[in-house]
């Protein structure tokens, strides 16, 4: 094999790996020419082993490009473990202050860069305008594209004053669709005229803003490219994202084993298409984490160069813009600023300010004087929120209020009349007369979870309802929406309902820009 475009391919490959410490296999590829890794959950367990992992990794080579999808609230990797102590996205935007944001991707940042991590796949900068859509929700900052383009900008600003690469995702705009890119191919109708009014803006911003890095959606948008996804598409990368918006930085995929490239083209097919494309980063590892994997995209690239169907100078080019980005990470970790220590933690302040309150005829019954029994109707998880990420209202309330009890159900527990019947039943003797809340998720999306509610608030109308997902509409009297799942939604809540006073506000002017 030639040597010198191995050495370009592995140049152009982001790999995960097994492990809380490097495999001798990513350790040798790095040595070898690997410019990238990523990190996931599975590579995580506290910061002083994050640390020593980073560290083991640029001892194989300085400019080793160290990426996670931390996108904090719903989806994160650093905590997923604790749930995130920031609130996410939808959060932000309910709060709609630019400043709070750029605070808290900036206290984001701050940490990863800490920890030595170099790019941070987030901000997600889709215009979530389909209530339906299964995969972005509390991801996106809205449905309104002003107030996603102006938060994107700021979150870009936040996140890199830190000396943390950004990256606006995914591109062209995942927000209106009701499919899952991991699991099919997404289709985006919107004509040209519509894609730039709503889709393209946050992009547009987040390119003012200075993004370093954006990733590619695995979604068709027949209006550019009728025939084949974004990820793949020279129609919607080199014309429009480099040629119309004017982006020069570094374009990276979304997780290329993910069903919408990769059952029609196969992985090696989908990398070498992506590259041809305009792609400079593959981002592989989700699922596919072994040294075999590597090599097999590695050596697709290799032929495809030697057979033609990728050109040499497109390779070198894309390697080239991977080089670029570690410079940029070289100089921006040189220079970012001493971390701001103290105060209360900005992501928490972001979830007591997102949080909307509806309150009955009565007015709200809180501070409870009864412990409560609080019921959480559980969703199943897409796949970019971890099964493993704690989430709710019941641990932080519990530790507020002695004596609360609380029950996790899932709609295999509720399958039918008769057990939504039964089950809630159970809840309300269970409560035995204090006060019950209830918490859900999208539960304008789980007929099931709608039923249980429904039953639930007949026999006890004076329940608290906490919406952790999308909201969409009133679920019953007296309802709290968080905006996001988070550790620190939960919190948030947890405090409002025992009545906790919260800590004196966060001294922003010391985290913004």
């Amino acid at each position: 094999m030639d040597r010198r475009l191995a050495g370009l391919a592995d140049a152009v490959l982001q790999p995960g790996f097994e492990g809380t410490m490097p495999p001798d296999w990513i350790r040798r590829r790095i040595a070898g020419g690997l410019r990238s890794v990523l990190l996931y959950a599975r590579n995580i367990d506290t910061p002083d082993q994050v640390a020593a992992l980073t560290t083991a990794l640029r001892a194989e080579s300085d400019d080793v490009i160290i990426c996670i999808d931390e996108e904090a609230g719903d989806v994160t990797r650093l905590e997923a473990h604790s749930g995130s102590s920031r609130p996410g996205n939808l959060a932000l935007g309910a709060a709609d202050d630019v400043d709070l944001t750029a605070a808290v991707a900036r206290h984001l940042g701050q940490e990863l860069a800490g920890l030595g991590i170099t790019l941070d796949f987030a901000p997600d900068a889709d215009v979530n305008s389909n209530p339906d859509n299964p995969v972005i929700g509390v991801r996106a900052f809205g449905s309104d594209p002003h107030l996603v383009a102006r938060h994107t900008a700021a979150w870009v600003r936040g996140l890199q004053s830190a000396g943390v690469a950004a990256c606006a995702k995914h591109f062209p705009g995942h927000g209106d669709t009701a499919v899952d890119s991991h699991h099919d191919v997404p289709v985006i109708a919107a004509d040209r005229d519509a894609l730039a009014a709503c889709e393209l803006l946050p992009f547009r911003a987040a390119i003012d803003a200075g993004v370093a890095t954006i990733m590619t959606g695995h979604l068709v948008v027949p209006a550019i490219d009728p025939d084949r996804p974004a990820t793949l598409s020279y129609s919607v990368l080199t014309e429009v994202l480099r040629g119309e918006l004017g982006f020069d930085g570094l374009i990276v995929t979304d997780g290329i084993e993910m069903q919408a490239v990769a059952r029609r083209y196969g992985l090696g097919g989908a990398t070498v298409a992506a590259l041809a494309a305009g792609v400079d980063a593959v981002c592989v590892g989700g699922e596919h984490y072994d040294e075999a994997t590597a090599v097999t995209l590695r050596d697709a690239i290799v032929r495809a160069v030697i057979d033609g169907s990728l050109s040499e100078e497109r390779l070198t080019d894309a390697a080239a813009r991977v080089d670029a980005l570690a410079a940029w990470s070289r100089t921006a970790r040189s220079r970012r600023p001493p971390a701001v220590t103290g105060g209360v933690h900005p992501g928490l302040v972001a979830a007591r300010r997102a949080m909307r309150v509806t309150a009955g005829a009565d007015g709200v019954p809180w501070p409870f004087t009864a412990p409560p029994h609080v019921v959480e109707l559980s969703p199943r998880m897409n796949m970019a929120i971890g099964a493993e990420t704690p989430w709710g209202v019941y641990a932080s309330l519990s530790n507020l209020i002695g004596g609360a009890t609380g029950v996790r159900l899932t709609e295999t527990q509720l399958d039918g009349d008769a057990a939504v019947a039964e089950t809630m039943d159970a809840q309300v003797w269970a409560a035995d007369g204090r006060p019950i809340v209830a918490v859900v998720r999208d539960a304008h999306r789980h007929v099931w979870m709608r039923n249980a509610l429904k039953h639930l608030l007949a026999a006890r109308p004076d329940a608290v309802v906490v919406e952790m997902g999308v909201p969409a509409g009133a679920l019953a009297p007296t309802q709290i929406c968080t905006y996001g799942a988070s550790t620190a939604c939960g919190q948030a809540v947890a405090e409002l309902l025992a009545g906790a006073t919260p800590a004196a506000a966060a001294p922003l002017a010391a985290l913004t820009l």
